[in-house]
């Protein structure tokens, strides 16, 4: 009897087994380069390049970090960068005081964006999903078919669009650009939503008098609460992580945003490997707190639609 059971549980042991490996693989793949550039930000360059590698930093230091917030004090000039050296964490690549700022530059732009495209996808969204009108299909299509073509045909319209308008070098051209790219797609996700929800509720509200702003804003936007925080999510790491535009409308330090800082350090002429990977462990803490923060309202958002009924 017992080999019996022991038959009928072996492929059940196997596929669990089988399931629990592949698992695995799949963890260290995601979470492996974020784990090393963690870890290397925590050591200098010689322990880095050392072979074979140190994958725990056998003498963590915070020496990158504090070289990250301290630059704005200190002025890089042949003399101090010669003294420095990357193999032992003391080297401050020259532009290194403007990371903060361009982080702050990330901050707003992403902010404003994720604002700006919130409040114009709703109405858009509201209008196409729920009030019928001749063309709706339409105007999804037109809405969608702008995300078709590719991000770098856009930049030289773009460029002379935001250059006749005398915004170059500024964040307002980043935000005005950055809604083009992200509106369509979070369009598409809040009218997946909002078709989703039931029409009985929509046709219940419209009785008892409310206009549409009154049906969207005490019916509709309270359900849709999961599609919101993912659009808002989407567009504003979109912003943030955004490289091309940025490299193409920021020209000036003062209006540069982080990727594009952080770049630079790979092209000067001396690179420290451990200050850019303490520059990208910044770069990702505040995506990753977000995600932390919303991370269930993000899954639900971003699988609206799927299932109606």
């Amino acid at each position: 009897m017992s080999d019996v059971v022991m038959r009928r549980r072996r492929p059940r042991i196997l596929r669990a087994l089988l399931l629990a490996f592949f698992s695995t693989l799949l963890v260290i793949y995601v979470v492996g380069p974020v784990a090393w550039l963690v870890s290397s930000s925590l050591q200098n360059d010689s322990q880095i390049t050392a072979v074979p590698p140190n994958w725990l930093p056998p003498q963590p230091s915070l020496q990158n970090f504090a070289a990250i917030f301290g630059a704005k004090t200190e002025t890089v000039t042949y003399e101090t960068r010669r003294q420095g050296d990357p193999a032992t964490g003391r080297f401050l690549p020259s532009g290194a005081e403007n990371l903060v700022p361009s982080l702050w530059n990330s901050f707003n732009v992403g902010l404003w964006v994720a604002v700006l495209n919130l409040l114009l996808s709703i109405t858009a969204a509201y209008a196409i999903a729920v009030i019928p009108f001749r063309g709706r299909r339409g105007a999804l299509y037109a809405i969608l078919v702008t995300r078709v073509i590719p991000d770098i045909a856009l930049i030289v319209p773009l460029f002379l669009l935001v250059r006749g308008m005398g915004l170059i070098n500024t964040s307002a051209a980043l935000i005005v650009t950055y809604l083009a790219v992200t509106l369509p797609f979070t369009i598409f996700i809040l009218i997946s939503y909002f078709e989703s929800i039931p029409g009985d509720l929509y046709r219940a509200a419209r009785i008892d008098g409310c206009s549409h702003v009154q049906a969207l804003r005490h019916v509709y936007l309270p359900l849709a609460l999961p599609a919101l925080v993912a659009s808002l999510m989407f567009a504003f790491l979109t912003s943030w992580n955004e490289f091309i535009f940025a490299l193409i409308l920021t020209q000036n330090v003062q209006a540069q945003t982080l990727p594009i800082v952080i770049a630079g350090f790979v092209m000067d002429f001396t690179t420290s490997f451990s200050f850019i990977n303490a520059a990208g462990v910044i770069a990702i803490v505040p995506p990753v707190l977000l995600a932390m923060m919303f991370e269930r309202y993000i899954v639900s958002g971003l699988t609206a639609g799927a299932v109606k009924g």
